[in-house]
């Protein structure tokens, strides 16, 4: 079993955590294959995206696998006036992980975190361990405890998407 930064991380601050690990191909980043691999609903499947307010403060935000982040609940949620993606090429740099492997645990910094508002919904939830292919199985309480968590509202409505 891999030992990862963020299973290190969790292990540090004695957060009970199960590892799955499941074979991935070099071209899928989807939460949804991921989910399908580990055995979860999409919507227990968190991604962690790394974003760049109007202040240019880096943030996370972590939303569920089958939603869509909105940039504008983020950025409210944030304390600025909008929020977008970083670069891709900015992604390792400044969390020490790859795309398809970024997590809040053990990042290279500590940036604010803000978690989708339906965490608080599931027995368990799943992110990245740090790493493509490993994914880190805890209750929404512990992991808002270990990511120092802000719990907002930030993903578009399904009525948003359609008249977009």
């Amino acid at each position: 079993m891999t030992k990862t930064n963020a299973a290190r991380f969790l292990d540090s601050l004695g957060i009970v955590y199960e590892i799955r690990e499941y074979a991935v191909a070099p071209e899928e980043f989807s939460a949804l294959v991921v989910a399908d691999k580990i055995g979860l609903p999409a919507e227990q499947v968190f991604k962690t995206l790394l974003c760049v307010t109007s202040d240019r403060a880096h943030v996370f935000a972590v939303v569920p696998g089958d939603a869509e982040l909105d940039f504008k609940k983020l950025a409210a949620a944030a304390g600025a006036r909008k929020a977008e993606m970083v670069s891709l090429k900015d992604v390792q740099p400044l969390t020490g992980y790859v795309r398809g492997g970024v997590t809040v645990f053990g990042a290279k910094k500590d940036f604010p975190v803000f978690v989708d508002e339906t965490v608080e919904l599931f027995e368990v939830v799943s992110v990245s361990a740090g790493t493509r292919g490993v994914q880190v199985v805890l209750s929404p309480a512990e992991y808002l405890r270990a990511a120092k968590a802000t719990v907002a509202d930030l993903t578009k409505d399904a009525r948003q998407e359609k008249s977009a």
